[in-house]
């Protein structure tokens, strides 16, 4: 089994992306002393090299590179997947190589060394939620393959960590923000990261139809201090002996309307950048994939409460930024 060090292991797959990128970043800043191990297989993500630490090339598929990698890590944040909802949905046999197989091969090592895991879930799992605030606790019935893989990485982590290592997972709401590594810009695009880059670019910001959805929006830096929380915890659990799995809701008090948020990127664009956008509401190609709901608060308390982990960026305020920094 794994034992804990004076300068503990950390490894992240997943980190030249969009989230993990800026988490070996987070890291680097609140424990330096800390080893970092980073790989990626660099399907989407483009970051090479975070401080001083360089990231590796190593696919999840590949079970023998994998272990070896890891070897030696006290606790794996498991952040690399196909991420998207269309990509799953187009790709589905590399979806299931990676998120569901590639997943289990991580659990699997935990398993047997003992090491703890971190791994976000994904409010995909719920599908149209039945009720609200939102938690980990609501029902399960995810409206896409996408979902669905999530949705068996929960189950299969569960039973691999029982008796054998902590582990947490979070429940992320919608990502939003930009930050830098290196000097290297790193974004990726959500919704509101969207809006700002058709603003930008000049183009009209398009909003599916009705345009009242809503959506609980959360900062990428905000979700990174989240995992580096849950790191410091998971280090104290393994210390103690505990195994089985936690669950954490990560998310912001912001729930505002897509039509909201894009209508606020084209005032802000036109405050701050003189830019002129357009908003229009265009046919939703989803249709029955979509929640429609026009309002989305989620539960944080246990966060709160257990990790001391809060939100505090708003998206007011990483657009006004986003803008800014163009105009400079």
């Amino acid at each position: 089994m794994t034992e804990t060090h004076d300068s503990p292991h950390v490894a992240v797959t997943g980190a030249a992306g969009y989230i993990g990128s800026r988490v070996v970043s987070e890291l680097q800043q609140a424990h330096p002393d800390w080893e970092i191990t980073a790989f990626d297989n660099f399907y989407r993500g483009t970051v090479q090299s975070i401080g001083d630490v360089d990231v590796d090339h190593v696919d999840l598929r590949n079970r023998d590179r994998l272990e070896a990698t890891l070897s030696g890590a006290d606790v794996v944040m498991h952040l690399a997947a196909i991420s998207g909802v269309d990509d799953c949905e187009e790709k589905q046999d590399l979806a299931y190589e990676v998120n569901v197989q590639g997943t289990e091969h991580v659990a699997w090592f935990c398993r047997k060394t003992g090491a703890a895991m971190i791994f976000p879930f994904s409010m995909a799992v719920i599908g149209d939620p039945r009720e609200f605030p939102i938690t980990v606790d609501h029902p399960r019935d995810p409206l896409n393959w996408y979902g669905r893989t999530k949705l068996l990485n929960e189950r299969a982590i569960e039973t691999y960590a029982d008796g054998a290592f902590p582990a947490h997972q979070f429940m992320i709401s919608n990502l939003y923000g930009g930050h830098e590594v290196g000097g290297q810009s790193v974004s990726k695009g959500t919704v509101i990261n969207f809006f700002v880059r058709r603003a930008l670019a000049g183009e009209t910001l398009t909003v599916y139809e009705p345009g009242t959805q809503s959506r609980n929006f959360i900062h990428v830096k905000d979700v990174a201090r989240a995992y580096v929380d849950s790191c410091e915890r998971l280090l104290e659990q393994l210390d103690a002996g505990e195994t089985g799995v936690e669950k954490y809701e990560i998310a912001s008090d912001e729930d505002p309307s897509v039509h909201t948020v894009a209508e606020l990127v084209r005032d802000v664009a036109a405050e701050v950048a003189d830019i002129d956008a357009d908003v229009e509401l265009v046919e939703n190609p989803r249709g029955d994939d979509e929640t429609l709901v026009d309002s989305f608060p989620v539960d944080t308390s246990r966060a709160a409460d257990v990790l001391g982990w809060e939100a505090v960026h708003d998206v007011e305020s990483a657009v006004r930024d986003a803008f800014a920094e163009e105009a400079e």
